[in-house]
């Protein structure tokens, strides 16, 4: 097929997709390195833990190979530690038999997603424990770690000091009776063994838990918060933080910790399963033997070390911070880690490391009212998203437009369904198919001559100046919003470009009878619909990939660049591929279905009612149950559809508002706005089918 494509570097795209070629950063560009919170070895991934992290990540991951820089996304699974050994215990298998079947489970889940990692290591690696025994050296070296005899917890049933998550008991800061030894669920506090009121050991509840007390080596965080707290102001600053509960919105540091002042954290453990401790040299040495790296210390390093697997030149990376931005992606639960311990450590090692840049916290996604629980078998974990039938695609969509940026959010199958249906089907789904389908049709698949010369779209444009001015403002909000890694806002632009791009067909009457009553009119419609696709092709990649891919396809175009402003860049001559829909309708009645599968032991009664077969399937209006539901509707006018889409979007629009407590007057207007536009689309549909009211 013919391909007539402005070649030039503002159109396309030479960075790679991730994980297709190494890739190191440039003196004197943009180089991004990102990073998503280290996943536990020990269980499965819900779409919390999806959303909060990984998927994040890999959407400023790709929206940054959009703009051609050098981008690395590293992640892996954190394996050391007594999460580990609990989960192997508890599976009758060793620590490292567990870690290699859930490496394998987390990989799989993320390939699925279409979350591209340029390497999803692992920790437990040679590499590893290389990098992290030499930064603990490098502490011991500098004066940061000393000796401290304490209390630790010690089962007298067997006979050995229990490690953090061996041990349970209540929180002594909330009361929460099932607090883990290691940090309380109940108020996300990080907590002592030694300090859990009536503790009692997880291998046998029926032993005696008593303190016995054991040598470990602690970081001086007291003495290295003087610089850490000069580098947190300035990086804050720098590279503009999302709320988090280190520092304010004034630049005031916030933390409780550092607040009433760092004290020193042990970084040994008496375990088998970790990295082992180095000999500092001193007289106390013996006393370590048989010690492991505390996973809280060596779970950081992990970043390091996994891009150290990724390429012996790690270190153009890692200490190169003229050159390098790291930006942090994890959910709000790991903000400490990343803005006071990690980077507590690095300052202390004393090397010139590249530090973080931007820290992009997530708050919690919660599952249709209530929390994800893999013992309750409530919610969706891991492959199970692939067994709906539901596309990775629209997963990713629906996660990320309901992204808990400044709140809780909310699982809802419902929405879910709706968010296919009413915005990727009807909206951008829509804008795609009626444009190409009438180039394939009217034209032979060949983009006819429109008369606009390749490049910018004159902003002065007789006929279309405020399409064209609408499609630039909107570009500059999405590149702005990514930019500032407001990911939701991102995508809720593009949305609103694919929408402006329905109302531009709509108000051009783009038909048979313009082609036939003005062909160089129709002709120029077509050229700047077909470019405006070649656009959202770009951005739509960080958000949906494959959708971005089917897209090119059907363009027949090479991936490109996101631009500043709607350009002719796909011209007169160029043959586009096969015109075919990005996305099919759900049936509305898989609600039930997918909320009785994966509601839980509550819904043990409604799971045994779910159709079964597909003849019961058919009968009960849910087609397709499991393996592909999905059923076409009706179509709907061109009118219809658009209101739809601008309600949905404007929906969204009022939500993030109220999110951010902007004031009264600002929310009332917006919602007014969203009543109006209702109002407006029943009018519109009782106008159409007066006998359905």
């Amino acid at each position: 097929m013919t391909q007539k494509i402005r070649v030039t570097d503002d159109v396309l795209r030479s960075i790679p997709d991730p994980g297709q070629g190494a890739v190191l950063p440039k003196d004197g560009e943009t180089n991004i390195l990102i990073t998503s919170a280290l996943p536990y070895c020990n269980n499965v991934p819900h779409l919390g833990n999806i959303i909060g992290s990984t998927l994040s990540a890999d959407v400023f991951s790709r929206y940054n190979r959009t703009r051609n820089r050098r981008t690395l996304y590293i992640c892996g699974t954190d394996e050391y530690g007594t999460a580990t050994e609990t989960a192997a215990l508890k599976e009758g298998m060793t620590p490292r038999e567990l870690c290699d079947k859930y490496h394998a489970l987390h990989k799989e889940t993320y390939e699925w997603f279409d979350i591209g990692f340029d390497l999803f290591g692992r920790t437990s690696t040679a590499k590893h424990t290389e990098i992290c025994q030499s930064i603990y050296l490098n502490l011991g070296q500098n004066g940061y770690l000393e000796k401290q005899i304490k209390d630790q917890t010690y089962c007298e049933g067997c006979k050995k000091f229990l490690a953090d998550r061996y041990v349970e008991g209540i929180c002594p800061h909330c009361g929460y009776v099932d607090a883990r030894g290691d940090q309380c669920d109940g108020c996300s506090r990080t907590l002592d063994a030694i300090d859990l009121i009536e503790p009692r050991c997880l291998i046998d509840k029926t032993h005696n838990v008593v303190a016995h007390s054991s040598s470990h080596m602690y970081f001086k965080l007291d003495a290295a918060q003087p610089a850490l707290e000069d580098w947190i102001k300035k990086s804050w600053r720098k590279g503009k933080w999302s709320p988090n509960a280190t520092i304010n919105a004034d630049g005031e540091i916030v933390d409780a910790r550092m607040k009433s002042g760092l004290k020193p954290t042990p970084v040994t453990r008496d375990l088998a399963w970790g990295v082992p401790i180095p000999p500092l040299g001193r007289e106390d040495d013996k006393e370590m033997g048989g010690k492991v790296l505390y996973v809280w210390f060596d779970a950081v390093i992990g970043y390091v070390s996994i891009t150290g697997e990724y390429t012996p030149e790690w270190k153009q990376w890692w200490l190169n911070p003229d050159n390098v931005r790291l930006y942090q992606f994890m959910g709000k639960d790991n903000v400490y880690f990343h803005t006071i311990y990690f980077p507590a450590m690095l300052l202390a090692d004393g090397n010139n490391w590249t530090t973080l840049h931007h820290l992009s916290t997530t708050e919690y996604l919660n599952y249709e009212g209530g929390k994800f629980s893999k013992s309750k078998n409530r919610g969706v974990f891991g492959p199970a998203a692939r067994e709906t039938g539901i596309p990775a695609s629209v997963w990713r969509y629906y996660l990320l437009s309901t992204r808990p940026e400044t709140a809780d959010a909310m699982f809802s199958w419902a929405d879910c369904i709706a968010a296919n249906n009413n915005i990727l089907l009807k909206n951008f789904g829509n804008f795609v198919n009626r444009a190409l389908k009438f180039l394939s049709a009217q034209y032979d698949s060949v983009l006819p001559e429109s008369g606009d010369a390749p490049g910018p779209l004159s902003p002065n444009d007789p006929l279309d100046a405020e399409f064209i001015a609408d499609v630039n403002a909107l570009l500059k909000d999405y590149i702005d919003a990514m930019e500032s890694v407001k990911i939701r806002l991102g995508l809720q632009t593009v949305m609103l470009i694919s929408s402006r791009g329905n109302g531009y067909l709509q108000a051009s009457g783009l038909n048979k009878a313009l082609m036939t009553e003005n062909p160089q009119r129709c002709a120029q419609v077509v050229s700047r619909a077909v470019n405006l696709i070649y656009v959202l092709s770009a951005l739509i990649y960080p958000f949906m990939p494959a959708t971005s891919d089917a897209l090119l396809l059907q363009l027949n175009a090479p991936a490109r660049v996101v631009p500043e402003v709607l350009s002719t860049d796909i011209l007169a001559g160029h043959q586009i591929g096969q015109p075919d829909h990005l996305f099919k309708n759900i049936d509305e009645k898989m609600d039930q279905v997918w909320k009785a599968r994966f509601g839980g032991d509550e819904s043990a009664k409604k799971e045994e009612e779910v159709p079964t077969s597909k003849r019961k399937a058919k009968k009960a209006g849910a087609v397709n149950a499991v393996p592909n539901a999905v059923a076409v509707s009706g179509p709907k006018s061109p009118e219809v559809i658009a209101l739809e889409a601008k309600i949905l979007e404007h929906g969204q629009v009022v939500r993030g508002l109220k999110e951010n407590k902007e004031a009264k007057d600002v929310v009332d207007a917006a919602v007014t706005e969203l009543k109006k536009l209702k109002a407006e689309l029943g009018l519109l549909e009782k106008s159409r089918n007066p006998a359905a009211h």
